[in-house]
């Protein structure tokens, strides 16, 4: 199953739910900044991912982006100051 890489941010209004969101992310990427994660991510793992995370939401006050960046490696990422370790690809194994 062919992986597609993501990045996925967040703004999660709630301490609690901000905590929880957290540590779901961290199970399935990479954090780049503070609420912003790199996924690798097969289709299965992608809905696996939503379905873990959509009951954690108030989808009246939070938000996550989802942006398909295609294939991993695929698209160049390049850092303006203090550089970021990019994965090249791949699963993340927890």
């Amino acid at each position: 199953m062919a992986r597609r890489r993501y990045l996925i941010a967040y703004d999660i209004a709630h301490p609690r739910r901000l905590r929880i969101t957290c540590k779901i992310m961290e199970g399935y990427g990479d954090r780049l900044q503070y609420s912003v994660f790199l996924c690798d991510l097969s289709a299965m793992e992608l809905a696996q991912w939503e379905r873990k995370i959509r009951p954690e939401l108030d989808l009246a006050e939070d938000s996550i982006v989802v942006i398909d960046l295609g294939r991993p490696g695929a698209v160049a990422v390049r850092c303006i100051g203090v550089a970021r370790q990019i994965p090249h690809g791949g699963p993340t194994i927890v």
